[in-house]
């Protein structure tokens, strides 16, 4: 192809701003980024002594009231430097092997509140994706956005009806295989179906760019402060290339739109009331993500408000839900706060006349009982929808006692609760490795060996060779189980958080290095436990993970699976696995099973 000497000229002037752009501007806009972080972090360097003020105190779990303001200050200028480093503050919450726990703490309640972008953006984005004018694409669009993020921020829209795929429509948790029986015998809540509704999720303009500058300029840090002495174990370096992949993963929209899709075909053939935002991967891209829109009410509000008749549902199905992402799919929702854990209602499915028939006769026939006076399960008025139940409730979320009336009336109507997780951008898969020291670390706790788990927590550590006094480590693993076995013998009663908080202390104070999606899935257990816990006193994590880990057992049963996994992992599991039925065994054998802990009978 001969091209005109115009587009020839067109095409070296194309190659001349990329090169002015990449070898000129960015270095130019990167050392203008840097004097900026400077001036916010310069401060906070100085500020360090402040660590040393004061006596360590209890309430501030053994730190000092100097360090106490430290922690404050440095949160604020993270919040202050912009979106990658409120998502490298919500990062370092999460790694409470690394650093103090109250400075987590403090990094975790960050919030990714960013400025909102323009409107013309938005619709410049949602053009280019859908080839056709902006008005040609919706029937409604809120031109106000429902929340602005750190690197994205989200609009509520209706789709117009031949811009949605037919498959989108399809109710979900059907499964592969057809029920036999109806809901209404089976008494589970009817599946959800996705509508025209959706939500548009929108990266923010440059956020690309400035995310990249950021992370040049962090691992040109990490390098300088890894030749200080004693900071080797910290592993600063890895620990930048890590974020920065985690960074670059929330770029791409399209991997949230896969992410969610994999959860639910992971979850489509389960009981549990548990459902995920539908993606529409046909108009998703790198910078658009579209998904149904799931009208649900945050946690927090059933936290803060009470749960009333639905406590005990909540914490038992969201922890199933956890231990099935864990154990079966090994594919887990890595940013399991509150916020991102949704409730809202579905209907209990009522009786045909043909049903409420049979089943009165079936039971005149069992029990002589008349039909008028036989119980039929409550079903809601038919005039009420799920969203009329959300609504009601979100107007009632500063009204504590009008909420919990209100939700008493709603399960006096027969409506079931149905949790949704959104905001699945991060996900955590375990390797082989990291999956069977879990498993082993699971039932050393299980069966009050915190020697073993401290000894197997070293040798599988990232660098055990810088890790300080190894035998002091196993001993204080040890310690600390057995201080909790004699505070309370039930395992039902133990709270695995107090071991776990326990267990990143030590880790931090010897230098033992843990993989980090190890420690993202402890502490994902922790979250969810003590979630679990303020909602439902005697959560059991352990006789909540049996009914898995028997499934599980059945899925490596087949020759074809165990031939797929490793021998460490099965061996592994079918520790854990043995010991629990053990337990359980024991638990229904024993009228007193405390005795049986307290006297060393289990193990």
């Amino acid at each position: 192809m001969i091209m005109s000497p115009s587009e020839s000229d067109r095409s070296l002037l194309r190659r001349i701003l990329a090169f002015l752009r990449e070898r000129l501007i960015e270095p130019i806009l990167t050392a203008k980024r840097f004097v900026y972080l400077c001036c916010v972090f310069v401060p906070v360097f100085l500020a360090t002594p402040m660590l040393l003020i004061g006596q360590p105190e209890q309430e501030y779990g053994g730190d000092r009231w100097g360090a106490v303001w430290w922690y404050g200050f440095l949160t604020s200028q993270m919040q202050r430097a912009g979106p990658t480093f409120i998502k490298l503050a919500q990062w370092a919450a999460s790694r409470a092997d690394l650093f103090p726990a109250l400075l987590c703490e403090r990094m975790g309640a960050l919030h990714s509140r960013g400025k909102a972008h323009s409107l013309s953006h938005t619709k410049k984005v949602i053009e280019d994706v859908f080839q056709r004018p902006f008005e040609e694409v919706f029937e409604e669009f809120d031109n106000i956005p429902i929340g602005t993020g750190a690197i994205a921020q989200v609009y509520r829209a209706t789709l117009k009806q031949d811009l949605i795929p037919p498959s989108h429509l399809t109710p979900k948790r059907q499964g592969k295989r057809k029920p036999v029986l109806p809901p209404a015998l089976r008494n589970e809540p009817i599946p959800s179906v996705p509508t025209a509704s959706v939500a548009i999720k929108v990266l923010h303009p440059h956020v690309t760019k400035m995310i990249n500058r950021d992370l040049s300029i962090m691992a040109f840090f990490a390098n300088v402060i890894t030749l200080f002495p004693g900071m080797q174990w910290l592993s600063l370096p890895e620990e930048v290339a890590v974020f920065g992949q985690m960074m670059h993963e929330q770029l791409d929209l399209r991997i949230e739109a896969e992410n969610l899709a994999t959860f639910e075909k992971n979850f489509e053939a389960r009981k549990l009331p548990v459902t995920f935002p539908r993606p529409l991967k046909i108009w998703s891209t790198k910078d658009l993500l579209v998904e149904e829109y799931e009208n649900a009410l945050p946690l927090e509000l059933f936290l803060r408000n009470g749960g009333g008749p639905y406590n005990d549902t909540l914490a038992e199905v969201g922890l199933d839900a956890f231990l099935n992402m864990l154990l079966l799919d090994n594919f887990v929702h890595s940013d399991l706060h509150p916020g991102n854990i949704m409730i809202k209602f579905t209907r209990r499915p009522g009786p045909t006349l043909e049903m409420e028939k049979s089943w009165t006769s079936i039971l005149k026939r069992i029990t002589g009982t008349a039909p008028g006076v036989v119980d039929i399960p409550p079903t809601p008025p038919p005039t009420v929808t799920p969203d009329d139940i959300v609504n009601d409730l979100r107007a009632l979320s500063g009204e504590p006692e009008k909420w919990r009336a209100a939700l008493q009336r709603v399960h006096e109507q027969g409506w079931l609760p149905e949790i949704v997780f959104v905001d699945a951008g991060l996900v955590t898969t375990l390797n082989t490795v990291n999956r069977k020291n879990f498993l082993d670390l699971f039932r050393a706790v299980a069966e009050f060996d915190g020697y073993r788990a401290g000894v197997l927590m070293v040798e599988r550590c990232r660098t055990p060779e810088l890790a300080i006094d190894v035998e002091t480590f196993a001993l204080r693993m040890q310690h600390i189980v057995l201080n909790v076995k004699r505070k309370t013998f039930s395992l039902g009663q133990i709270k695995i958080s107090d071991i776990l908080t326990e267990v990143l202390k030590a880790v931090r104070k010897h230098h033992v290095k843990m993989e980090g999606d190890f420690v993202n899935t402890v502490i994902s257990i922790l979250l969810l436990e003590g979630i679990g816990r303020q909602l439902d006193p005697d959560l059991d994590l352990f006789k909540s993970a049996l009914p898995i880990l028997r499934q599980l057992g059945r899925q490596m049963s087949t020759q074809e699976t165990m031939t797929q996994l490793p021998s460490g992992d099965v061996g592994a599991f079918l520790k854990l696995w043995v010991w629990m039925e053990a337990r359980e065994l024991a638990s229904a054998a024993f009228v007193n099973a405390d005795d049986l802990v307290k006297y060393d009978w289990y193990v």
